[in-house]
């Protein structure tokens, strides 16, 4: 096939998957609060380990904070952030494609499962996507280096290399140790064959300098209390069985996988002698295991939700295709091409059929008599417990400022507009609040001022947000009447998603005086409580 504007394609198809969001309306995301109150605090100046407490790092929240400071505190400023990190992600892993000389036909490929299977789905900024943005840029920096015949810049792009592995580390512990491992193990192997350190030396004296920048610029005792989850005084939540239990008894994509980069790759291993110091041979094959082994680990250290570690998909898939290509090469073919791609939509067709089905099953549904007979279909089959939760396709705009664009149940606007309204609430320009609720933009519609402190946690879920001693916090302020306004959402089904123990404590102290639906379905439905002082 003529080549020469699959280039521009693989740009063009980047950029517009990235902004479809905006011109949606979208329903408030569960767990978003977290995203916007980060960006919110430090769009205002506060600092994570110094302002607030967090077992995650701070420049997850960067990049939406200062879109928070050009576009505005709302939760749309959210949605243009994530295009801006969908974008910097899709020319990230289509730029490190490239610097290890893949075929374009196989990139273009490999484009398209990545923009379905890892950005699309992203609508939101999330840590765990974030920290993978960021090791991208990191990854591409670093294959800039090791595949630049000009040595002139070669520091440089190690040290911006290591600025992103940082930023990727910073973001959350574990996929940022892999970045930093997957990047070491990479300049280790061309250090050895080259036999330069400077670049190696750079790369690992550019991460003790700006991680060492950030701790001077932030706490580093509260650092050393947060962000070491999984050791004293916190309790661990991994064992090394979990391990083999994900691999052993699951991960059947990442086996397959590695299945065939092993079949493919024999030809060079039985001639491992003279292939071994050709990096546009092992450097792939080291960065996809890398990815490959990354995912493994991410599956258990970042459980919630299930597809985390999704990205290892378009690795796997440009490097298998990109072996076979060299034995097949009539898949360069035009016809072969767009058969191949065909194929790849339709693998990864649940990701956009949720939203085509929207549009379709209504015609589908459509029928000119309805029966009385008991049907029994694969729709009809199981009888599922009633959801008393309202359909998302029935949320509305609330007409807050901070929530423009984004859709909520209306008996959770309903909700707030009695909480807007209270006498207390109305009356009060400097009320004291505890928002322990996802209805975290309150803060800049009723408005009231954010406790902080380097002991404050930022988000309220027990054993994981926050620990026993900022409970016990929490429940001695609570018995003394410390705030003036309460608002708690109790989710039964989740485990001291909100402390249960903290609830204790406001039903012996202070009084509910209302409660709404939280923004949420299914079974984790929660109730947001109102309370105030007796």
């Amino acid at each position: 096939m003529n080549t020469k504007y699959l280039s521009k394609i693989e740009i063009a198809l980047i950029v517009l998957f990235a902004i479809i969001p905006l011109f949606v309306n979208l329903p408030y995301r569960i767990n978003i609060f977290l995203s916007w109150e980060g960006a919110y605090r430090m769009s205002n100046g506060q600092l994570p380990f110094r302002d607030f407490g967090t077992p995650i790092g701070g420049f997850y929240w960067v990049v939406p904070a200062i879109f928070f400071k050009i576009f505005g505190v709302q939760m749309l400023s959210l949605i243009k952030a994530q295009v801006f990190l969908n974008t910097v992600s899709g020319l990230s892993f289509r730029y490190i494609l490239k610097k290890m000389e893949i075929d374009m036909h196989v990139r273009f490929i490999a484009v398209i499962v990545f923009i379905l299977s890892f950005s699309f789905i992203n609508f939101w900024p999330w840590y765990n996507h974030t920290v993978i943005v960021y090791e991208l840029v990191a990854l591409a920096f670093l294959l800039k280096y090791l595949f630049n015949t000009s040595r002139r810049f070669a520091p440089v792009a190690a040290l911006a290399a290591s600025l992103f592995s940082v930023l990727s580390f910073l973001t959350k512990q574990d996929a940022g140790a892999l970045t930093i491992l997957i990047c070491s193990f990479l300049l280790l192997y061309s250090t050895i064959i080259e036999r330069k350190w400077i670049p190696v030396l750079s790369y690992l004296g550019g991460l003790a300098v700006f991680l060492g920048i950030y701790l001077f610029v932030t706490d580093a005792s509260s650092f050393q209390y947060w962000f070491n989850h999984g050791q004293a005084p916190h309790s661990s939540r991994v064992h090394l069985i979990d391990f083999f239990e994900e691999f052993f008894g699951g991960s059947q994509w990442i086996k397959f996988y590695l299945l065939l980069m092993v079949i493919l790759s024999i030809p060079y291993l039985q001639q491992w002698r003279k292939n071994i110091s050709d990096k546009k041979i092992v450097i792939p094959f080291l960065l996809c295991v890398g990815i490959i082994v990354e995912a493994v680990i991410f599956s258990v250290t970042s459980y919630v939700p299930p597809d985390n570690n999704i990205f290892f998909h378009s690795f796997a898939i440009a490097f298998i295709l990109n072996r076979l290509i060299e034995v097949l090469p009539s898949m360069r073919k035009t016809s072969s091409f767009y058969i191949i791609i065909v194929m790849v939509l339709l693998w990864w067709s649940p990701n956009y059929w949720r939203y085509m089905q929207v549009i379709v099953r209504p015609f589908a549904n459509s029928s000119p008599t309805q029966s009385l007979e008991n049907i029994v279909d694969r729709n009809t089959f199981r009888i599922s417990p009633p959801d008393s939760s309202i359909p998302i396709h029935e949320w509305k705009q609330s007409g807050l400022s901070t929530l423009k664009n984004i859709t909520l149940p209306a008996p959770t606007i309903a909700g707030i507009d009695r909480l807007k309204n209270l006498e207390l609430v109305k009356s009060r320009k400097d009320l004291t609040v505890l928002n322990m609720s996802e209805l975290t933009s309150l803060a800049e519609e009723i408005p009231f001022k954010l406790e902080k402190g380097a002991g404050y946690p930022l988000w309220f879920h027990l054993g994981v947000g926050m620990f026993n001693k900022q409970a016990a916090m929490f429940e001695t302020r609570i018995s003394k009447n410390y705030y003036d306004l309460i608002l708690f959402e109790y989710i039964p089904s989740l485990n001291n998603f909100y402390p249960f123990r903290v609830r204790d404590s406001l039903k012996n102290h202070y009084q509910i005086i209302d409660s709404f639906p939280a923004p949420r379905k299914g079974e984790t439905q929660g109730m947001i409580e109102v309370y105030i002082q007796k």
